[in-house]
């Protein structure tokens, strides 16, 4: 029996009842896992901004769906100050709006829907918005939707606390308009509110032109480091973002996030995850799409499938109930730990930060939840699975990056530093997830396009920051990657210097090193003096 015991608990038994009394130690890094906060109203002043790094966010998200272009610059010039300020880097996502259905409320005046009356949804968006009819963006529902299926309406996303969302049923389509039964009473507030037709096909483009006219110019003109692209149902939406970015300059570097969203996105997960740079999991809009019951199955094996990819694998909708309360939950709290324990890369806040009343202690909070949860993930379980995924024989690469983090948890390192310029034997290391800080020293390339010379790194550098457990460090251009030794032992002398002043290496601690020597690459533990 004690056998059995060891193999099936994941957690390594006994945990110390002493670990969940002591306080959490605050620590350089807040955790492993990286958060990705939206800006909006509540937090776009350089105050706000600043705090939210200083607390953990490594990633910040403008979304589209919500205010206009002028609006996310203002709030990027003031996120560009707070990384001068609290010298903490951070990448920026651009969130596309996709084939999203909204109801159109010009008037702004507030909606009350009865369980029992009957609503028209309509395509004339001349109307105004009422309890009885309410305008939509999108002239095809009526051809999409039949009697019995199921719509729902609410803002920012269905939260399920039934006051703010409605869900209806379809009773029947009266040419364009489509007649409702509502289901619960709701008040529905504000200009805009989604629409989601549970399980039924939107022929909508997943890159609208209003999207590619943002990335055009928002985008190009902030060199944005992701692309979250919204209800990605098919590998083909990839594609021809990837090809639409390859036309940008810079954006040729962009990394494409695929946001599964709804039950097709899952049907075609196996291949969008060959095309997609990571995937971002909606939970909110797949809670709708599939059974409740089903959510957590597809989150487990979607985490597994990105984990094995070696790609990052980011999960939404954590702790609504922050968005207006300094707790979370305890499901709340349990779902994060839990999200962490599965594998993902990085929690995305959504409504906390944007419009939440607390987006600096949410931040905070996730953060703690997700260092606690690290300490008793199964790296061991986790470094076999992986090892027995990718089989043998093994890529050159693979084999380095394993063999890094096996010896880092052998020796007990402290860190792994690797140097890297394209950031992929970084991200190789991560994939095994060790249980010790990867610093990755992103040793930019001299490029040119026979015009002028230019520095390539930044990208690769701030791509990192939604991979678990990777810290860039940009190193100074003058240092090549590949050359004489001496060189390199003085990137490793700044690289170690960063680690001391963190807080993450101390005197006498050993440290794992991943370098290229010529063709060669060599990981090599050192050990530091006083």
């Amino acid at each position: 029996m004690a056998k059995m015991h060891s193999t099936h608990l994941l957690l390594e038994e006994p945990i110390r009842m002493a670990s969940i009394l002591e306080p959490s130690k605050a620590n350089f890094f807040p955790a492993m896992t990286k958060i990705v906060g939206t800006l909006g109203p509540r937090s776009r002043s350089v105050e706000v901004i600043s705090d939210c790094l200083k607390a953990g966010m490594s990633v910040a998200r403008f979304d589209f769906s919500w205010y206009d272009a002028a609006y996310h610059q203002e709030t990027l010039e003031n996120l560009k100050t707070a990384i001068k300020s609290t010298k903490k880097l951070c990448a920026v996502m651009l969130d596309t709006v996709g084939p999203e259905l909204q109801v159109i409320n010009k008037s702004e005046k507030a909606i009350t829907l009865k369980a029992d009356d009957n609503v028209i949804l309509t395509p004339d968006q001349g109307q105004d918005a009422s309890s009885e009819i309410l305008p939509i963006n999108f002239a095809g529902l009526a051809k999409a939707v039949k009697k019995g299926d199921t719509i729902f309406v609410g803002q920012y996303l269905f939260t399920g606390s039934e006051t703010t969302s409605v869900w209806l049923q379809v009773n029947e389509v009266k040419g364009a308009d489509v007649v409702c039964a509502i289901k619960n009473s709701a008040t529905l507030t504000g200009s805009l509110f989604t629409l989601h037709a549970s399980q039924i096909r939107i022929d909508l483009p997943t890159l609208s032109d209003k999207d590619k006219q943002v990335i055009s110019s928002w985008g190009v003109q902030n060199k944005i480091d992701f692309l979250s692209l919204s209800y990605t149902r098919h590998a083909e939406d990839v594609r021809e973002a990837r090809n639409y970015l390859s036309k940008l300059g810079d954006l040729s570097q962009t990394q494409i996030f695929a946001k599964i969203e709804n039950v097709e996105g899952l049907t075609h997960f196996d291949e969008i995850l060959k095309e997609a740079d990571g995937i971002i999991l909606s939970r909110g809009n797949l809670g709708i799409d599939l059974p409740p019951e089903k959510v957590f199955l597809f989150q487990k094996s979607a985490v597994y499938k990105c984990n094995m990819a070696g790609k990052p694998a980011v999960v939404t909708r954590v702790v609504d109930s922050m968005t207006d309360n300094l707790r979370p939950t305890r499901a709340e709290a349990t779902d994060v730990a839990n999200a962490v324990l599965d594998g993902c890369d990085a929690i995305l806040l959504g409504a906390e930060t944007l419009r939440g009343l607390y987006p600096v202690e949410t931040i905070s909070t996730v953060g703690k939840i997700c260092a606690e949860a690290e300490k008793v993930f199964s790296q061991d379980q986790y470094f076999k699975r992986t090892v027995k995924f990718v089989g043998e024989p093994m890529s050159h690469l693979e084999s380095i990056a394993s063999s890094a983090v096996r010896a880092a948890l052998k020796v007990k390192a402290s860190v792994i530093i690797c140097f890297t310029s394209s950031g992929r034997a970084a991200r190789l290391i991560a994939k095994y997830r060790p249980t010790m800080p990867v610093l990755s020293v992103v040793i930019p390339r001299l490029k040119t396009n026979q015009l002028r010379w230019s520095f390539s790194g930044a990208f690769e550098a701030r791509q990192s920051l939604i991979v678990r457990g990777l810290f860039p460090l940009l190193a100074d251009p003058r240092h090549p990657a590949e050359s004489t030794s001496a060189t390199n032992e003085s990137i490793l002398k700044v690289a170690l210097d960063h680690g001391k002043v963190s807080g993450v290496i101390k005197s006498h601690d050993r440290v794992v090193v991943c370098q290229k020597v010529g063709d060669a690459s060599v990981v090599k533990i050192i050990e530091l003096e006083d």
